[in-house]
């Protein structure tokens, strides 16, 4: 097989994929194999000789046949999902030139076109005067985040290093993402330093609560510098009042930042405008388009309210052997804490030229109204019980059997031998001591008949596993 076969062979392996793979109705979402099975049917070593082109096709099939197909619509386990076809065209054309977003010597078209989507960005934002920059995801967003701020606090912490005398602390919902503690272990600040702030029963977090524990911190001669709030949490999709939290971070000069990694594309439609009230009066927002706006991995923005916060966060940017100050315009190497860095604005322009700014907010208000539905389901079945008001696109639940048993213990199993069929892949997490199935709507194509395929897949799964176990409670009492 020559190179222009095993090109033509690609395609048609995207053409199948994308085709049957994605959009056939019954395509299993994955083919589960445990790991000795996969090492069984794949040899993953890498030898001294090189492979056949004839192999090197098989493996691009396996390779296929036994991943997750996020593109399914029955994928609904983590926060991003979907296919995007322009983004994907946008993906495959940024590899193929496969450049560095350092200069514009390198990469005249998409510097033009990340400058072009950071100003779109914030525009929804309100921050007029604005900036940002892509990066690796959302937990590096908040670390950036954090990294501004502490700069802004203490701008010689830059060359320094961090005094120890002023104590850093910072500020998180109990509910918020794990990655606001890295950050501050990475920047020298403390994981033990994030304190967590109480919140409601509905998960947003309590801005009395928040200024009572940033007063404390201050009698005891810290420094708070740094509040983290969140747009739609992990596991409740709930919004932190960003419009409270900000008079609060005001009063005291706290930097506010607003971590929307799974939110944060809502802003696109005006029916959840309310949800992001207050957004212009926070410092940075970071915004996650390879979730809700279904980009492929990775696309992920932090937005700060300040041009030049960026600039002011590095220490040497006079790297003639990379920078040689044409002019022509602005390198955006230079507001970026990484050097070589992937071109990720080229697929989301492509995506939104395609769709436009109405179409996105169809998108997702589409979302909106499949968690709606979803929701209603649940309220609708007498075994499924719904474990908390759903508050944007995740919904909370639990499947009870007709006998006693441990419900936590009985919900795992189900989403365990559910994810195992390969019909649908659902998470599970906890709400405080209760197990709860985390029902996510992500793909923006998601239509009606996907939810109630998704519920008849759960509950065939969960009608099996009841009548095993309960074989198993009447053959133990014998």
């Amino acid at each position: 097989m020559s190179d222009k076969a095993l090109i033509n062979q690609l395609f048609q392996t995207i053409d199948d994929y994308t085709r049957n793979d994605q959009k056939k109705e019954g395509t299993p979402v994955v083919d589960f194999k445990t790991p000795d099975e996969l090492q069984q049917l794949m040899d993953f070593t890498v030898k001294d000789e090189g492979i056949s082109h004839i192999k090197f096709n098989e493996l691009m099939q396996q390779y296929l046949q036994y991943s997750v197909r996020t593109g399914n619509k029955q994928f609904m386990n983590q926060l991003y999902g979907g296919f995007n076809l322009p983004a994907f065209i946008g993906e495959v054309l940024t590899i193929l030139a496969n450049t560095s977003m350092y200069t514009y010597e390198v990469a005249p078209v998409a510097t033009m076109i990340e400058r072009e989507m950071i100003s779109l960005m914030n525009s929804y934002t309100g921050y007029s005067q604005g900036d940002g920059v892509f990066l690796t995801g959302g937990s590096n967003a908040n670390l950036v985040a954090m990294f501004s701020a502490r700069n802004r606090k203490i701008p010689a912490s830059r060359f320094d290093g961090i005094d120890r005398s002023k104590h850093l602390t910072a500020f998180v919902s109990e509910h918020a993402h794990y990655s606001f503690e890295n950050a501050a272990n990475m920047l020298g600040i403390g994981a033990h330093n994030v304190i967590k702030i109480p919140v409601d029963g509905h998960g947003h977090m309590i801005p009395d609560e928040l200024d009572r524990a940033i007063n404390f911190s201050l009698q005891k001669g810290e420094t708070p510098f740094f509040v983290g709030a969140t747009c739609a949490t992990t596991v409740l999709g709930a919004f932190d009042p960003l419009d409270e939290l900000a008079e609060i971070c005001s009063k005291h000069d706290i930097w506010l930042h607003a971590d929307g990694a799974f939110g944060g594309s809502l802003v696109l439609s005006p029916e959840t405008k309310h949800l992001f009230r207050g957004i212009e009066k926070t410092d940075s927002f970071g915004w996650n388009p390879h979730k809700l706006m279904n980009i492929p991995l990775v696309a992920s923005v932090l937005l700060v309210k300040q041009k030049g916060t960026l600039h002011f966060n590095l220490t040497d940017i006079n790297t003639d052997y990379i920078f040689h100050n044409n002019n022509d315009v602005e390198d955006l190497g230079k507001k970026s804490i990484q050097c070589g860095r992937r071109v990720d604005a080229v697929k989301l322009w492509f995506a939104w030229k395609y769709y436009g700014k109405k179409g996105y907010a169809k998108r997702m208000e589409n979302l909106l109204n499949m968690a709606r539905y979803a929701e209603e389901k649940v309220k609708d079945h007498s075994r499924l019980e719904l474990l908390a008001p759903r508050q944007s696109l995740t919904v909370c639940f639990r499947y009870k059997p007709g006998y006693k048993t441990d419900l936590n213990d009985f919900n795992f199993r189900l989403r365990e031998q559910l994810r195992k069929s390969g019909k649908s892949i659902v998470n599970v997490a906890w709400l405080d001591d209760t197990l709860t199935i985390r029902l996510i709507m992500a793909n923006a194509e998601t239509q009606k008949d996907d939810v109630d395929r998704f519920f008849e897949n759960l509950l065939v799964c969960a009608g099996e596993l009841e009548n095993t176990l309960s074989r198993q409670i009447i053959a133990e009492s014998v």
